[in-house]
């Protein structure tokens, strides 16, 4: 029987996230201390411990059938690769940034100058677009620190909070692009595979609905179970139960996260009461 075979960081900043995410799918992973290469009992999956930047040529190549990859690591390396569904973790940005005593923000500062990065075929491709010629300087590692041993004027990297920026006396200027970790899947896929890849992200949407929505249960007046069930566009319908107390009902439905406090409102304000807001584990629809 066919294996689909998934690469995920060996180490980094999306490693446990990615095993929190095949755990939440029901994968579950029995390897022993650094193996690199392990086999799921429970779901036709292998796992393949890789270096992150070696992931996008491994994918190119078929070596690999899908991965668990950072977004801008694929625009970086601008490899075959088709991206089949954002995950939502490890948001972050690739942008400049200067010494903080620069005042200005505008690109053009750039002109002529050093920039240091690990991304040099996203910067050469943004000063092209923008009219910029700058002098780069390809570095494994900390970037950060090339301003200050005078190595670079500014820096193109990865930024998460800024607080790295900061402690190096740095300030992000330009946001050159927003990544975060995504599916990504080679081109050389059968159709046995195909299947398989369909079944699994089948158990990842359902992890990322449930991720982004939160189930509401609450208590109204009849008079105003059509007006609140405007207000849950979630799912096709509420549930509603009458309660004991004539003239009340029980509501149950789900709300999405991100206007998780602005329904809220809108609820109370149209006669809900004794509002219950619980977490989904999964949510299949």
């Amino acid at each position: 029987m066919s294996k689909l075979k998934i690469a995920i960081q060996k180490s980094g900043r999306l490693y446990e996230e990615s095993l929190q995410l095949l755990k939440d799918c029901g994968i579950f992973i029995n390897n022993g201390k650094d193996q690199l290469k392990v086999s799921v009992d429970n779901f036709p999956m292998e796992i393949m411990y890789l270096r992150n930047s070696d992931i996008p040529q491994y994918l190119e190549d078929g070596v690999v059938d899908i991965a668990i990859v950072g977004e801008n690591l694929l625009i970086e390396k601008d490899k075959n690769i088709e991206i089949v569904q954002p995950l939502g973790f490890s948001k972050c940005r690739v942008s400049l940034a200067v010494p903080k005593e620069i005042e200005t923000d505008d690109i053009s500062y750039f002109q002529d100058k050093k920039i240091a990065t690990s991304y040099p075929n996203t910067l050469k491709n943004f000063l092209y677009e923008n009219n910029i010629s700058a002098d780069i300087h390809i570095i494994s590692g900390s970037v950060e620190i090339a301003p200050n041993i005078g190595l670079a004027d500014g820096i193109c990297d990865i930024v998460s909070s800024g607080s790295t920026l900061f402690r190096n006396g740095l300030r992000e200027t330009v946001t050159i692009l927003k990544s975060e970790a995504v599916l990504a899947k080679t081109a050389l896929l059968d159709e046995d595979k195909k299947a398989i890849l369909e079944k699994f992200l089948f158990r990842i949407k359902a992890v990322l609905r449930a991720k982004n929505s939160k189930y509401i249960l609450m208590n109204v007046p009849d008079d105003k179970i059509g007006l609140i069930s405007k207000t849950l566009p979630v799912l096709k319908s509420p549930t509603v139960i009458p309660l004991a107390e004539k003239g009340w009902s029980s509501i149950h439905s789900v709300i999405d996260e991100e206007r998780f406090w602005e329904v809220i409102d809108e609820l109370k304000e149209n006669g809900a009461q004794d509002i219950l807001i619980i977490p989904i584990d999964k949510m299949v629809i």
